[in-house]
């Protein structure tokens, strides 16, 4: 109730200050100057008078509001001590968390960099190895004889991959019958016969990769290209082909690099043409796989010709000769007929007539056998007896089948 009646009192305060403003301002053009200090000075009395009424009130009830206030300030502050507790508590497990992970990945981060460092030393020692071998073999290119090993070598790799067998699918450097001596000669179906040379110009080519400028380039190209249609050309005059020694109409040429291959037709696009009107076929490692690849299959389907020629010849030679075993396996059966049926009139019409007779002399030995005075008649039951136990049926006796 004390602090609805000090509103109260405000309010009413207020009112009457209002009430008396709204007065004095409505009169103000009437009031002199000393009127209005008599108003100020009796308001200022009022106002007094109200506020040492009320001043006692006012003060224990602030007070009270204060110690209610500070008390629930405390509580206050107590749970919100308790939860930024809480909060610092798991704020310290996620930096120790934090911390362990940044110690675990400081620790990869070396073992990683470590392994970098390992990896890229190597490669810095396969790079070196490589720019020697690169070197190594730029030199072996720039000597003729060399090029000529070179290209031996990828050319056997190329068969091995095929699956060629030297004296069996190729011959190398087999002089021909025109006397020609090509790298490599590979048989065909009906004793024909393709050449291929392995031989081909890249002193230029070398030259022009070597070059500093453009102009030096161009020029070491369109030489590399002049080589390459006098090779050519040079082909086309041996005896790399004869037709009537049993050669196709074409030689092959072996280009062991796809670079060059790859430069040979960018720059000059009417070397294929040039190629074939000469009979010659340009073949890099990938295109002479394809080509001895197609050679393999003509070959295997023609020997599969062949065997199955034979075969079909010895199934005739097989069909004859059954032909006649089966003929003397009828004349055999015959045979065994003729002999089945002779056996068994003997050992059925035969065995009882014989044992008829049997039954007569042993019914006559036995009507003698009172009569002593015959010497002979033992000697005649033993001759009966040695009869009836070699005569095939008879009891006692062994059939032979």
């Amino acid at each position: 109730m004390e602090p609805l009646w000090l509103v109260g009192g405000i309010l009413a305060g207020g009112l009457i200050v209002m009430l008396i403003h709204r007065v004095c301002a409505n009169r103000a053009h009437r009031v002199d100057t000393q009127t209005q200090q008599e108003l100020r000075t009796a308001f200022s009395a009022l106002s007094r008078e109200a506020l040492s009424a009320n001043a006692d009130d006012f003060l224990k009830l602030a007070e009270t509001r204060l110690t209610q206030q500070t008390a629930q300030g405390l509580e206050t502050l107590e749970s919100k001590k308790k939860l930024i507790d809480a909060r610092l508590e798991e704020m310290g497990g996620k930096l120790t968390n934090l911390s362990n992970l940044l110690q675990a990945f400081d620790k990869q981060r070396a073992e990683s960099f470590g392994s970098m460092r390992t990896h890229l030393e190597n490669a810095t020692h396969a790079t070196k190895g490589l720019q020697q071998i690169t070197g190594q073999l730029r030199e072996a290119l720039a000597n003729p004889s060399h090029r000529g090993h070179w290209g031996e070598r990828m050319a056997e790799d190329v068969l091995r991959l095929v699956g060629f067998v030297e004296n069996v699918n190729y011959f190398k450097q087999k002089k021909d019958a025109a006397g020609g001596i090509p790298d490599f000669t590979f048989p065909l179906p009906d004793r024909r016969k393709v050449h291929m040379d392995v031989k081909f110009p890249l002193a230029n080519y070398l030259k022009a990769l070597d070059a500093v400028d453009d102009a030096t380039r161009s020029a070491c190209a369109s030489q590399f290209l002049k080589d390459v249609r006098a090779r050519i050309k040079e082909l086309n005059t041996r005896e790399y082909i004869d037709v009537a020694s049993g050669t196709l109409d074409y030689v092959l040429v072996f280009i062991p690099n796809e670079q060059v291959y790859s430069f040979i037709h960018g720059r000059d696009n009417s070397m294929l043409d040039y190629a074939i009107q000469n009979k010659v076929v340009l073949c890099s490692p990938l295109t002479l796989y394809a080509i001895l690849a197609v050679i393999r299959q003509s070959v295997d389907n023609f020997r599969l010709e062949q065997a199955s020629g034979e075969v079909l010849n010895l199934l005739a030679e097989f069909k004859k000769q059954w032909a006649k075993y089966v003929e003397g396996m009828e004349k055999m059966g015959r045979r065994l007929d003729e002999v089945y049926s002779e056996y068994r009139e003997l050992a059925g019409v035969r065995t009882r007539q014989l044992d008829r007779q049997l039954d007569r002399i042993e019914d006559l030995r036995l009507g003698a056998a009172v009569r002593t005075d015959l010497p002979d008649a033992p000697a005649v039951l033993s001759v009966a007896k040695n009869l009836q136990a070699r005569t095939p049926g008879s009891p006692g006796s062994a059939v032979p089948l």
